[in-house]
């Protein structure tokens, strides 16, 4: 059974546990995991999590150049930590060149059961809840997985295009 959960440091050897099967450095869309967090002590790993928390907190202004997210954490069976997805409440032009309103990913050994397609019908919804009419979601220009997750959902592509993080697809889901 699947869940989504807000961050928390109540689960840091699960998400660490998660972290290391992807690799240290490596990129986690959706996670808000940025190359300067200092995850591997308890001080880091918790101003991480209150970053992301402090990301979805409407009463705060957004930090210069972000705008506001809500993080979860996709939980597997006994509490792992299978993957990360993201909503963003706007856009700024990075994010419709590069990375849209929802950003997901499943660690390697939780891949091809669902957990993807799965986690982006209960973030639909909440942008739904949210009022957004439709949403951007960009994937790789190489990872069909991902492009075909999308299109379950609904998603039109609308280009493929060279960004700042490389050639992406970009795909619109109307809600």
């Amino acid at each position: 059974m699947l869940k989504l959960i807000n961050p928390t440091t109540e689960l840091r050897a699960a998400w660490l546990a998660s972290r290391d099967e992807w690799g240290i450095g490596v990129h986690q869309p959706g996670s808000g995991l940025r190359p300067s967090d200092d995850l591997d002590s308890p001080a880091g790993f918790a101003e991480w999590v209150a970053r992301l928390r402090r990301e979805g907190d409407e009463s705060l202004p957004p930090a210069a150049g972000l705008v506001h997210a809500a993080y979860w954490w996709i939980l597997g069976p006994e509490g792992t930590v299978v993957g990360a997805i993201s909503l963003r409440y706007a856009l700024t032009d990075f994010l419709l060149q590069a990375a849209g309103h929802i950003g997901y990913s499943v660690r390697p050994s939780a891949r091809g059961r669902g957990v993807a397609s799965w986690a982006l019908t209960e973030v639909l919804d909440t942008a739904r809840r949210r009022r957004l009419d439709s949403v951007l979601i960009t994937c790789d220009e190489d990872n069909a997985a991902s492009a075909r997750v999308i299109e379950k959902h609904g998603g039109v592509l609308e280009d493929v295009r060279d960004t700042p993080v490389g050639r992406k697809q970009r795909f619109w889901i109307g809600l």
